[in-house]
C-alpha cells in the first residue's frame, strides 16, 4: 500500500493567464468542474485569500480545505485539504503565460490517514493522475472557448 505520494503534471491551456488562473479558485472551479459545490466557511463570500476555509462533499466523502498561500500576481495558489476518513493533502497550482496560452502546473501531495487513504493513494498512479489533469485541460479549454465571445470570467 501507498502511505504518501506526490504528483505533478503540466498542461497548456488556450487562454491568457489572467483568464485561466481564476479558474483554479473555488468559485472559478464551479464553472468547469461538474459537481463542485464548495461551502464557504470563511470568508462566507468565497473570496479566495490566504486563510480561506471551505468544505466540499463528493459521494460519502467530506473534505475540508484551506488556502495556505495566495499570490494572484504570481498566479500561484496552494491549498491544504483533509478528508478525515482517508487522507491529508496539499494542492498547488502555478500558472505562467506561454506562447499561445497559459501553462498550468498542478501538484498534489497526499498522505494516507488509514487503510482507506492508502487504497485511494494506490489508485492514483502516475498515469491516472496525468489522465485526471488532462481531463481538466479538456474541460477548461471548452469553458474558455464557450465563453470567449463574452470575455466572461464567471464572477
Amino acid at each position: 500500500m501507498t502511505s504518501h505520494l506526490e504528483r505533478r503534471h503540466d498542461i497548456v491551456l488556450s487562454g491568457a493567464v489572467e483568464r485561466v488562473f481564476p479558474l483554479f479558485t473555488p468559485i472559478g472551479e464551479t464553472l468547469w468542474v461538474e459537481g463542485w459545490h464548495p461551502e464557504f466557511l470563511h470568508p462566507q463570500s468565497g473570496e479566495t485569500r490566504q486563510g480561506m476555509v471551505f468544505r466540499t462533499v463528493h459521494g460519502d466523502e467530506t473534505t475540508l480545505w484551506a488556502c495556505t498561500d495566495w499570490d494572484p500576481l504570481a498566479h500561484r495558489v496552494r491549498y491544504v485539504r483533509v478528508t478525515p476518513d482517508s487522507r491529508f493533502g496539499f494542492v498547488e497550482v502555478a500558472c505562467q503565460a506561454v506562447d499561445g496560452g497559459t501553462q498550468a502546473s498542478i501538484a498534489y501531495a497526499f498522505t494516507a490517514l488509514n487503510a482507506a487513504g492508502e487504497t485511494h493513494l494506490s489508485a492514483l498512479t502516475v498515469d491516472a493522475y496525468e489522465h485526471m489533469i488532462e481531463a481538466w485541460k479538456v474541460r477548461i479549454d471548452a469553458w474558455l472557448l464557450t465563453n470567449a465571445s463574452t470575455g466572461s470570467d464567471g464572477h
